[in-house]
């Protein structure tokens, strides 16, 4: 094969900062339909706060036939000439949590639009065992003319980002690759292996590593689901969850998990994922279907407990000013896509409240699209009847509560984030 080059397609918060890696040493194409983010990018700016504009910037090139660094287009002519293609799409559920391969499928079209003899795709995206074999190879040979394992192969490496994570960066998390030959599996562990310094783990075939990440985050939802059953439970019994979890984790074997809202791409969806293709071959998984039922009503729990303070306290329900701190899917992230804490707002809105929305790193007008919520840009001055902590922004440890709430009033801490001086509650 010719020297490496490599198109990474979609330039979210998994594509860029791979394809920001694969710059520093490696001919890389950043294609990405979103004309917007693009155009961003080409000045170093990521929305996604994933890559920082200085690093960003140490490996953009303007020139397409640059020896290295990244080039960014939204021109599907400009990568027929990769001879690897990584594709890093997300793979949602609908509303009645059935995996959309929608832009998976579209990507595959693209890819197979433009690939040629001897080409290598890879998907990093989250889907159940199979998919890349059975759903996108189809796609990538309809589109090519060209067939699977003689003339062009592909390979699987499951994303590892975790968003707003800037110690965990994707190069320092150790990486599964896999082919669709003996042979691939090796070319693909060697591309991934050469800037990855965690190292990389090489699966036997592509299904076990699509099987590996899938269950990644099924674990991890189901231990959340655990310690968020717990909670309920001990705060039934007026016994402070924290506590038990810290006495708890003296052992040494114990897993420190602790509750909360289960949202955004990878653990509040995977298992569904994983959940439909065991129920395509006879199988109704109950506990990850379990686990699931119990995070998704988290944020019900959260507002029931709320009002409940509420009234012990004597502030009407009816009526109240709440604040929401937070409504991005995790700490110290903009990421509004998926999030558990709209739940928490609906359901209060259910209760006629009048809720306010404060949330630092979030766009106001992507809270709206995505869920018709108002956020405010400023912390209010006015006083609130309650303030519910949803999301662990590092900018909410210092606030003054004392100056937003009102002299009746509650704060629930759903992270236990805040000093417990401060709280009424936590989960």
């Amino acid at each position: 094969m010719s020297k490496i080059k490599i198109g990474v397609i979609g330039l979210g918060y998994v594509g860029l900062p791979l394809a920001r890696l694969f710059g520093t040493k490696y001919s890389v194409i950043g294609f990405d339909v979103n004309e917007k983010r693009v155009s961003e990018l080409k000045t170093g700016v990521d929305k996604t706060c994933e890559v920082d504009k200085h690093v960003l910037e140490d490996v953009l090139v303007t020139d397409i036939s640059a020896e290295k660094g990244l080039f960014f287009t939204t021109n599907i002519d400009d990568i027929k000439d990769c001879n690897y293609y990584v594709v890093t799409v997300p793979t949602p559920v609908d509303k009645n949590n059935k995996p959309v391969l929608t832009p998976l499928v579209k990507a595959s079209e693209t890819v197979g639009s433009v690939i040629s003899k001897g080409d290598i795709v890879i998907y990093e995206s989250t889907v159940y065992p199979g998919a890349t074999e059975e759903d996108c190879v189809p796609i990538l040979e309809q589109k090519s003319g060209l067939e699977f394992n003689k003339d062009f192969f592909v390979g699987y490496s499951p994303e590892r980002i975790n968003p707003g994570d800037k110690k965990h960066t994707v190069e320092k998390i150790l990486k599964v690759t896999s082919g669709s030959t003996k042979e691939v599996g090796v070319k693909v562990d060697q591309l991934y292996s050469s800037v990855i310094t965690a190292g990389t783990h090489l699966a036997p075939t592509i299904k076990v590593a699509e099987a590996a990440k899938v269950i990644e985050n099924s674990q991890r939802d189901i231990n959340i689901a655990f310690v968020n059953e717990l909670a309920k439970i001990f705060g039934l019994m007026d016994i402070n969850t924290q506590d038990v979890l810290a006495a708890a984790g003296t052992k040494w074997n114990f897993l420190p998990f602790t509750p909360g809202l289960v949202g955004g791409h990878c653990i509040g969806v995977d298992p569904y994922y994983l959940a439909q293709k065991a129920q395509e071959y006879g199988y109704h998984p109950e506990i990850i279907l379990a686990g699931r039922r119990v995070n998704d009503g988290m944020g019900k729990y959260v507002a029931s407990e709320v009002a409940k303070l509420m009234i012990q306290k004597d502030v009407e329900v009816k009526g109240a000013n709440i604040l929401i701190l937070g409504i991005t899917f995790k700490e110290n992230c903009p990421d509004v896509r998926n999030t558990k804490a709209v739940d928490v707002v609906y359901e209060l809105q259910e209760y006629g409240a009048n809720v306010t929305i404060f949330d630092p790193h979030a766009n106001i007008a992507e809270v709206k699209k995505e869920y018709d919520l108002d956020a405010v840009v400023e912390l209010p001055k006015n006083k609130f009847d309650g303030v519910i902590l949803t999301v662990a922004h590092k900018e909410f440890k210092d606030l003054n509560f004392k100056e937003i709430r009102k002299e009746k009033s509650i704060l629930y801490d759903v992270k236990n984030f805040l000093e417990p001086k401060h709280v009424d509650k936590s989960l």
